[in-house]
This record gives C-alpha cells, structure tokens and sequence, in this order.
C-alpha cells in the first residue's frame, strides 16, 4: 500500500509539472517575449487586423503588387454566390493548405481551376502577367507548396515596379524603396531566398497617401 501511494504521489507530481506547470511557462515566454510570433504574427492598419505576415491575400488592382497564386485562393471567395457550406469548398473555409500536385507534365496544370475556385490556370495566369506588361517569374504563375506564402521573389516583384508606379502616379525610386524595406532576408543568414512580403508592401503603399 506504502508503495502504491508512492507511485500515485509520483504520477500527480509529475502530471502537475508536465500538464500544468510546463505549458503555463511556455505560454508565458511567448508572450512575453514572442508576443507577436504566439499570436499569429497579426498585422494591423489603424488599429484594425488586415491580416498575419505569415498567410498571402489575394490583390487584383492594378494599383497593388500581385502576389502568388492559390490553389486555397487564401481562404476566402472570389465571388458572392460563391457558398462557402458546401462540402466542396471546405478548404476554402477552413483554410486547409496544400499544392495542386499537378506534375510539370501534367496537362491540367495549363487549364486548373476557373473563376469561381478563385484561381487560374497557368495560360490564364500568363496571358494576364503579359497584358499587365510584367515578366511571367515562376511565383507569379505557379501555386506554391503550402498556398498560403505571403512572399514573391524580388524579380517578382521589380517585375511589377513599373506598372505600380504609373497607376499610383508616384516616383518609382519611392516604390523601390518600399520594396527594399519589405524585403525578408534569408533565415539567419544562409537558409532560403530572400523574398518581399506582398501584404505589407501593400499596406506601405497605402501609407505614402
């Protein structure tokens, strides 16, 4: 009995530090000292969230940068009958990320989805890039692998400098400029490409109004 008390002390003991007292510290450091990080990396504009720094949006005026296709269409819905009950558009409601797996040399790839799956397919996403006068960049064109990157490359985005500063009627050394400041360096230093987070971008061009 001695022994079985022990035991059932021993389990409780460590039961209260693995459960309680271990994720009670966890949780306290990340917002403590990760506040942003733990609470989704929100952004905001005037007070308002617009969204996080980790998840695309989709822009298509011709006044903002573009940023990478999605095979989710970032969780929201390119039209209003668009009905986001349906079993069909789950991903969409629920935000479920993932590529389109369609091979190089798959032929759907050229023709995926149409307007109401809110995206395109590669020949649309081209013609589209072309008639806008911005180089076609594999970002631009092609779905990534989560479908929900926040980033462009920088030639994705330079691509796009000219087109954003004659809409806007600015300078375009005030468009580079902003672009330089969004612009994410590699993970400390040596791991991935450096890439422009299209949200903030966006959202800085707004602040030069």
């Amino acid at each position: 009995m001695r022994e079985l008390i022990r035991a059932i002390r021993v389990t409780l003991v460590l039961w209260g530090i693995t459960a309680i007292v271990y994720p009670l510290i966890m949780v306290a450091i990340g917002q403590i000292a990760f506040n942003s990080q733990a609470n989704g990396s929100l952004i905001t504009n005037r007070g308002v969230v617009v969204g996080s720094s980790l998840i695309g949006q989709s822009f298509g005026s011709d006044k903002y940068f573009w940023g990478r296709p999605s095979t989710t269409n970032y969780s929201s819905f390119a039209a209003l009958d668009y009905d986001p009950t349906k079993a069909e558009n789950l991903p969409q409601r629920t935000g479920v990320s993932g590529a389109s797996n369609l091979a190089p040399s798959n032929s759907d790839l050229l023709k995926r989805g149409n307007e109401k799956d809110g995206f395109q397919g590669v020949a649309v996403e081209l013609a589209r890039l072309n008639l806008a006068g911005i180089k076609p960049t594999a970002d631009l064109v092609y779905t990534s692998g989560s479908s929900l990157d926040p980033h462009i490359s920088i030639e994705a985005a330079r691509s796009q400098i000219q087109r954003v500063a004659t809409v806007r009627s600015i300078n375009v050394n005030q468009v580079e400029m902003l672009v330089a400041k969004n612009t994410d360096g590699r993970f400390l230093g040596i791991f991935g490409e450096p890439g422009v987070n299209v949200l903030k971008l966006n959202l800085a061009l707004d602040g030069l109004a």
